[in-house]
């Protein structure tokens, strides 16, 4: 859905993306690789609005080393 823009369940076109975020004591769409809110890795969501199937994505490479780094 990231990248087609289409949904692989029903194939519906009304994607959105709901953007990852990083609140106080690590709430949001978020996975925390320290003890900081510095530490928060934000994960996107792509959210299809036909059937309500859903994604989760780390949109930055650097991100993605630092949950291998973590994990």
């Amino acid at each position: 859905m990231k990248n087609l823009k289409v949904c692989p369940k029903c194939n519906g076109i009304d994607i959105i993306r709901i953007p990852g975020k990083a609140g106080a004591y690590g709430t949001g769409n978020n996975i925390m690789t320290g003890s900081t809110i510095f530490s928060a890795v934000k994960v996107t969501r792509y959210l299809c609005c036909d059937c309500g199937y859903t994604e989760e994505w780390i949109d930055n490479k650097e991100d993605i080393n630092k949950l291998r780094k973590s994990f």
